[in-house]
């Protein structure tokens, strides 16, 4: 069966960096592009970054655009989310997910992984 596994969250004070990870099995990874999703209490899940399959293009919104970068390891069969300057608004639970069509980031066949808390605060 498919698992998604995130891990690297925690409390960070704004301005800081923290690296997130996703392990992904039950799937032949390096057939889909990744993406990193992330849900704030009260609001409605929301697009964060994708890179496709080889990991040769990448795409962010435009929230985090610059501070943010994704990244994969077809060999390990992970995805990466280094995230950098971090801000409040950015406090959130981080999720990945899979999609079959490189930028159609609203379609995830998988179901959701148990997501990684990051909260930026002082």
């Amino acid at each position: 069966q498919v698992q998604l596994v995130e891990s690297g969250g925690g409390l960070v004070q704004p301005g800081g960096s923290l690296r997130l990870s996703c392990a992904a099995s039950g799937f032949p990874f390096s057939h889909y592009h990744m993406s990193w999703y992330r849900q704030a209490p009260g609001a409605e899940r929301e697009f964060v970054a994708t890179v496709s399959k080889a990991g040769t293009t990448t795409k962010y919104a435009d929230s985090v655009n610059g501070r943010f970068s994704i990244s994969r390891n077809n060999t390990k069969n992970t995805v990466h989310l280094q995230m950098n300057d971090l801000k409040p608004a950015d406090t959130a639970m981080y999720y990945c997910n899979a999609n079959s069509i490189y930028g159609l980031v609203r379609d995830t066949p998988w179901d959701w992984g148990q997501g990684t808390q990051v909260t930026v605060s002082s």
